[in-house]
């Protein structure tokens, strides 16, 4: 593949969220005692972490960047792998992907429009999701399309794929591979449970979805904002919420970790 597959993730400490120079502290860190070139360590899409991120990028390290939300998150995540790219001396070995989590929007959506309960609000349901991936997908066509990445290209620079998370369906009342087959198209990443990879190797379908209806995903989220979602605000609560459940996991195993050493000395 070229370096292009095969890699596992890393997750520094999540409570570094929030602090860039400590960010590229523990990613330096983490990335010289592994030593592996299939390497790849996550750092949070927040405000810190992204000039952390265009550092890291110029220094030549793999990058997963996860708790991307929004348009506004990927603009800023897109942004920085170019710079840290343009900054660093030879581009060629860096893989990276841009994580942007999934099914998180549409739960939060759909709660906020049984809220709000009217027909036109309880009809929108289920489609902020989809149609937020979209039109980020479309902007990553453009991103990586443009005069900024070609000067990259021209050096040896890879593309930076979009991976679908969080793309297990949570509400029952829609298809169990709602996003999986309604989110394929050239150059991404869907990472899935193992449940959600037996449904869909039993009924799902393999065709190109990301590339059709983007004029009707543009159109479902000015809906959506006239019948009042605030989704940046949205997706704003969400970023937080993830950093702090990722925290509470990352907590959680170092405390079982360390009750297991107590209990073998």
């Amino acid at each position: 593949s070229n370096g292009m597959d095969g890699l596992v993730s890393l997750e520094p400490a999540p409570a570094l969220a929030y602090n860039t120079e400590e960010t590229i502290a523990e990613v330096r860190r983490l990335w010289r005692l592994v030593d592996r070139p299939n390497l790849m360590v996550k750092v949070p899409a927040t405000p810190p972490g992204i000039p952390a991120i265009e550092q890291l990028f110029a220094e030549g390290i793999n990058i997963n960047i996860t708790l991307m939300f929004s348009m506004a998150h990927y603009e800023a995540v897109s942004q920085a792998y170019l710079q840290g790219l343009a900054r660093c001396s030879n581009p060629q070995p860096i893989t990276s992907v841009a994580s942007f989590f999934v099914s998180r929007v549409d739960t939060y959506v759909d709660r906020e429009l049984e809220k709000i309960g009217t027909e036109e609000a309880l009809s929108m349901r289920g489609k902020a999701a989809v149609a937020n991936s979209k039109l980020v997908y479309r902007r990553f066509k453009e991103v990586f399309s443009g005069q900024e990445f070609a000067r990259q290209r021209e050096r040896g620079a890879r593309i930076q794929r979009v991976l679908w998370g969080s793309t297990s369906t949570k509400n029952p009342d829609y298809s169990d591979v709602k996003y999986v087959d309604e989110l394929m198209g050239p150059d991404t990443i869907n990472t899935l449970p193992k449940e959600t990879i037996d449904l869909f190797l039993d009924h799902g379908k393999v065709r190109d979805t990301l590339n059709k209806g983007v004029a009707e995903a543009k159109q479902a989220l000015n809906d959506l904002k006239k019948v009042g979602i605030d989704l940046d605000a949205i997706t704003e609560q969400l970023q937080v919420d993830g950093v702090k459940a990722f925290r509470d996991s990352f907590d959680q195993l170092l405390g079982a970790l360390e009750e297991k050493c107590r209990q073998f000395r």
